[in-house]
């Protein structure tokens, strides 16, 4: 993957050094099964490092799920959402309703692991937490991107849209979930009523 959108290039890290080898193996512990049921123990095993090597990176758990979820940003958010609706689409509203399409290939996919910006926040009750802020955060990316697609398609509420568009996105995720392989086309359908509601000609 290339670096994100409005970033200089980075020279790849080395997938060698103890750092990339723990934040690896937590993104796809953490990523498939959550943080609460991973613990550090398990992300040493799976890095095949010390527990010193682990603690000299990241000085708690909390530190690596803080990296975790940069790291799931740049992944997840710019180069994989942002990037293929950009590539499917050339209008704003025709991007907006690609987002939906990405996502049905990602629900039909094996690696289909929902959104772990919302699963790490319902994981963390604590209000005053670091990891909660920061999933939080990264949601309001999410929505920020959203909203300049729809202020892009000519919606003279794009906050308003953004917050309802995010509502479908994260509802259809929950409903793949629940095993729905048309969620992604229903939650299109929705949009699709939700950009005339709002006025944008498709």
């Amino acid at each position: 993957m290339s670096a994100p959108r409005g970033t200089e290039p980075r020279p790849p890290a080395d997938p060698r050094s103890g750092r990339e080898r723990v934040l690896r193996a937590a993104y796809e512990l953490f990523s498939r099964d959550g943080i609460r049921a991973v613990g550090i123990e398990a992300v040493i095993a799976r890095a095949n490092i010390a527990k010193m090597t682990l603690y000299r990176n990241f000085s708690s758990k909390e530190d690596l799920v803080l990296a975790f979820l940069e790291r799931r940003e740049r992944l997840w958010t710019h180069e994989w959402l942002e990037r293929e609706t950009e590539r499917r689409a050339a209008e704003p509203a025709r991007r907006l309703l690609a987002i939906f399409d990405v996502f049905g290939e990602w629900f039909a996919s094996p690696g289909f692991d929902g959104c772990a910006f919302v699963r790490v926040l319902l994981e963390t009750s604590d209000s005053d937490s670091a990891v909660r802020h920061e999933s939080i955060r990264q949601l309001a990316t999410i929505r920020e991107f959203v909203r300049d697609l729809a202020d892009g398609a000519g919606v003279a509420d794009p906050d308003s849209l953004a917050r309802q568009w995010h509502i479908l996105m994260k509802g259809s995720i929950i409903s793949a979930h629940e095993g729905d392989l048309q969620a992604a086309a229903r939650a299109k359908e929705m949009g699709e009523l939700l950009l005339r509601h709002h006025d944008v000609r498709l």
